[in-house]
């Protein structure tokens, strides 16, 4: 399980605009790419822990922040299916 975390947190800390874009749009999640470029910025070199609740809160925080609260739940919804 260790490393099933490692791997979804590496790709999440290192994503690209155009990674997220392609992930938005399969999750039917709506975001521009302005939002997308500040968000993978938010994300590049923090080594979030979507596993941990609290680090997870805070980025989603700061995704709301960036884009909308309902985008926000959104993304929290991917998330949990990753960690559940």
């Amino acid at each position: 399980m260790i490393l099933f975390q490692k791997i979804i947190n590496q790709k999440l800390n290192n994503i690209s605009v155009e990674e997220l874009m392609q992930y938005a749009k399969q999750f039917n999640i709506s975001i521009e790419r302005p939002q997308a470029t500040k968000v993978v910025k938010a994300m590049h070199g923090k080594n979030i822990n979507i596993f941990n609740v609290n680090e997870r809160k805070k980025l989603l925080t700061q995704i709301a922040n960036i884009t909308s609260p309902q985008t926000a739940q959104q993304v929290n919804q991917i998330f949990q299916k990753f960690t559940n």
